[in-house]
């Protein structure tokens, strides 16, 4: 099992910025991917950024130039630095954990995220 805890979300204005959390603790094995999927009010989960164990990383168009994701592998945390954000935005950010070697992944709870225009 993995457990996933996440944090950073909250109100902020257009074009302002803010810097999602997302520690996992548990059967952490490499190698791994960790992201971010979000979810609208009404629309879809789609895939915001992930980035692996190895360092390669993956985006959404929406996401590219603006937001940034990272990871420390001695924390087993992952990090999404959302700049210049829009109202469109506004969602529910969900982390995920994917083991490679099972295909098992597991998702944090979510955090609001909510930009105001």
């Amino acid at each position: 099992q993995v457990q996933l805890v996440e944090s950073g979300g909250g109100l902020v204005q257009t074009g302002g910025s803010l810097r999602l959390s997302c520690s996992a603790s548990g059967s952490i094995f490499s190698p791994n991917a960790m992201g971010w999927y979000r979810q609208a009010p009404g629309k879809q989960l789609e895939l915001v950024a992930i980035i692996t164990s190895g360092g390669s990383t993956n985006s959404a168009d929406s996401a590219k130039g603006r937001f940034t994701i990272s990871r420390d592998n001695t924390k087993n945390t992952v990090y999404l630095e959302m700049n210049s954000l829009k109202p469109e935005d506004t969602a529910v950010y969900y982390c995920n954990f994917r083991r490679f070697d099972s295909g098992r992944e597991y998702w944090g709870k979510g955090t609001l995220v909510t930009v105001s225009s």
